[in-house]
């Protein structure tokens, strides 16, 4: 959609807006173009935006006229219909730099980016009509079969995204060849929009932030610092069984490790430094990074071949100073938790501390259930940048190579990319794209050639003599905050039972049963199942529904008959209403889930959309029909019944009319039953905001 669209766009917006001057790129839900103004917008509640993918700094645009006001989109919109219908011709040409400067001269942003390309780079334009842009392409060949376009949204945006530039006005939209495709990709946003970590992970009580601690410095609430802490007891206890050895080290240091490291001349900008160079005997920096201090331990002794390899790990608390327009939830934070690593070993040793390295994080990402969702990034480094990188091409070249070598041995589906390397050594990134199609590193693997040496870091060899050792950068689960992120966004809140905050709700029926809910809490507690109780004075059908809400894998209903019987009414996301169950078989069933990790399957997500239809329900008859609360139970015991007689389908697809018309059949059914007259549900009835994807399929 993106290549179709972006050749109508800048025609149809001068035309609305004369005076901008413009940019333009693309990202994975389409294109968006930046505009500069004659008159430059005010604006004011400065905050990060990320709704469609693309950080942004987003300002309430309040000078009318000047930017893309309310209304604006339409019209830029039929423009955009006109230029399609009338089809006009597109022509590709190419300048030399001269010329191309000449052409642009009106267009000052323009200007600066042929002025940023490399000396032999090929500055390519687009022409459609009496338009012509910078771009390097390429464009459709016909605007004939476009048939869909749809802007999406307007914000603000810094300049080459730098807040020290200016804010101009960028817009979002998109294209395609049909409008059945347009439809599900605007259902794909909203469907994003939902699972939005920053936004699914606030609902949920799993953090929050606060302009007075500042941004990009999330705090994790009860519920998410339980699964922060779960997720780190499971790697510190897998990499001790791997044969690491832990360190604790300082989150600060004098400037003189960095240096000596080499991280203050690559590194410096991207730090929190405590102190002035110019002014001070001593200057301090926020850790980045652990490698240093790791190497300083591992300096503190002397070291023979047959100590090594020594695996260091620990759970690093590190601070990097993002730009405000980068920061987003907790895929973007100024400080973050690294489960970091470092091997020292000999040259013979790399090839399978490397194997084993990936073999740990393969592990990690099978057990979260996240293994389909990534993508694995050989990164090398660009010759021609030797600020970035330390200037040794043999060096470079030999452990690429080496690298490009394990990787082949271990038939990972790799691709290369040049300028994504550390600055000292080659890396394994595994790659994760997020609910909006950004695309993350959450985990590498580095092979170091250089910080052994600058840092004085030796072992006696089989000779005799003293040897510089190789050294792996390596983490299992990345940064712990990025890591939930995915985690959030891939499960929809919907954790599986080992990992969830809560993973039992207790709801005795009335409060004659509190003290047996209470034993059945005390029971599991001391099983080591992370439970609570309800004792609010609420209609079961009402807790219930908020523990769904909740996400919580398991809901024990107690009353009367389970008190008598030592069982639990047991409710479960996989499988609804299951029935009562002895206590002790519930807590031998739960236990075994929780140490096998075991992960959700697809009727979960199944589940999931029958609760959302089933609260939708519940809200209109009680909101709307002013229903008493018999009728709303009884609604949603329905929906529940319609449930049970359809999940067991082997195969489902495009399903989802198909599903709301049986719940809209049931439901009316129920309330004329109840009313002695007929309320007609309808569609619009329902919250169009949740959807799954249309080929998902279910097995019984």
């Amino acid at each position: 959609g993106k290549v179709c669209y972006s050749v109508g766009y800048n025609v149809s917006m001068l035309e609305a807006a004369p005076t901008a001057a413009l940019t333009s790129a693309s990202n994975n839900w389409g294109v968006y173009y930046t505009y500069a103004f004659k008159a430059m917008l005010a604006g004011e509640d400065i905050k990060t935006d990320w709704s469609e993918g693309y950080a942004t700094d987003a300002v309430r645009i309040t000078e009318l006229g000047t930017s893309c006001a309310e209304g604006t989109k339409e019209k830029i919109e039929a423009e955009m219909k006109k230029i399609i219908k009338e089809n006009p011709q597109i022509e590709r040409f190419e300048l030399p730099r001269n010329d191309a400067l000449e052409l642009m001269t009106y267009e000052p942003y323009k200007v600066e980016l042929i002025n940023d390309l490399p000396e032999d780079e090929i500055i390519s334009f687009y022409k459609m009509g009496d338009f012509t842009d910078l771009c390097a392409g390429p464009h459709v060949l016909s605007l004939k079969n476009i048939k869909a376009i749809k802007l999406l949204r307007t914000a603000g945006a810094y300049w080459k995204g730098d807040e020290k530039n200016k804010m101009l006005s960028r817009i979002y939209g998109t294209a395609f060849l049909k409008k059945a495709d347009l439809d599900a990709h605007l259902e794909a946003l909203e469907e994003a929009k939902k699972r939005d970590h920053n936004k699914l992970g606030r609902e949920l009580g799993l953090f929050t932030t606060d302009e007075k601690v500042g941004q990009g410095l999330p705090l994790f609430m009860p519920k998410g610092a339980k699964l922060f802490q779960t997720l780190q007891r499971w790697i510190e206890d897998e990499e001790e069984k791997r044969g690491y050895v832990l360190t604790k080290t300082p989150f600060m240091s004098k400037n003189d490790l960095f240096v000596a490291s080499g991280h203050w001349s690559h590194y410096k900008d991207g730090m929190f430094v405590l102190g002035d160079e110019e002014k001070d005997t001593e200057v301090m920096a926020l850790r980045p990074m652990t490698c240093p201090f790791q190497f300083t331990v591992y300096n503190a002794d002397q070291h023979s071949y047959r100590d090594l390899p020594i695996r260091y790990a620990e759970t690093s608390t590190l601070f990097r100073k993002e730009a405000s327009g980068e920061m987003h939830g907790l895929t973007r934070v100024r400080q973050f938790t690294l489960s970091e690593g470092h091997i020292i070993c000999t040259p013979d040793q790399v090839e399978e501390e490397f194997r084993a390295a990936v073999d740990l994080i393969n592990y990690v990402m099978e057990t979260l259930g996240i293994s389909e969702d990534i993508t694995y990034r050989f990164s090398k480094w660009d010759p021609t940048n030797t600020e970035k990188y330390i200037n040794n091409p043999e060096a470079w070249e030999a452990t690429q190579n080496q690298m490009r070598t394990m990787l082949d041995h271990l038939g990972i589906d790799y691709v290369e990319a040049e300028g994504e390397a550390a600055f000292y050594g080659p890396k394994l990134d595994i790659q994760s794209k997020n609910v909006h199609g950004k695309e993350d590193t959450i985990i590498t693997v580095q092979i170091d050639f250089a910080l052994g040496e600058r840092l004085g870091m030796t072992y006696i060899d089989k000779d005799g003599e003293k040897k510089v050792p190789f050294i792996i950068h390596r983490s299992s689960i990345g940064c712990y905050e990025r890591t939930i992120a995915t985690l959030i966004e891939k499960y929809a809140g919907a954790f599986p039972t080992w990992m969830s905050p809560v993973q039992v709700k207790v709801l005795p029926l009335s409060d004659k049963y509190a003290d047996y809910a209470n034993e059945v809490v005390k029971t599991l507690r001391s099983n080591g199942v992370r439970v609570e109780a309800d004792h609010r004075v609420e209609k079961i059908g009402y807790k219930i529904r908020e523990a769904r809400l909740e996400r919580v894998p398991y809901i024990l209903v107690v009353g009367e008959k389970e008190a008598a019987n030592n069982e639990v009414s047991v409710r479960s996301r996989k499988n609804d209403d299951e029935g009562a169950m002895a206590l002790d078989a519930f807590v031998t069933r739960i236990n075994s889930e929780i140490a096998n990790k075991e992960k959700k399957g697809d009727k979960t997500a199944f589940n999931e959309l029958i609760l959302y239809y089933q609260n939708d329900m519940y809200r209109i008859a009680r909101s709307r029909l002013n229903c008493e609360d018999d009728i709303c139970d009884a609604i949603q015991e329905t929906i529940l019944s319609a449930y049970q007689s359809i999940h067991k389908l082997i195969k489902i697809k495009s399903f989802k009319s198909w599903l709301i018309k049986i719940l809209i059949n049931h439901c009316n059914k129920i309330y004329k039953s109840n009313k002695n007259e007929t309320y007609i549900y309808t569609e619009t009835d329902l919250d169009s905001s949740y959807s799954l994807d249309s080929n998902i399929e279910f097995i019984n």
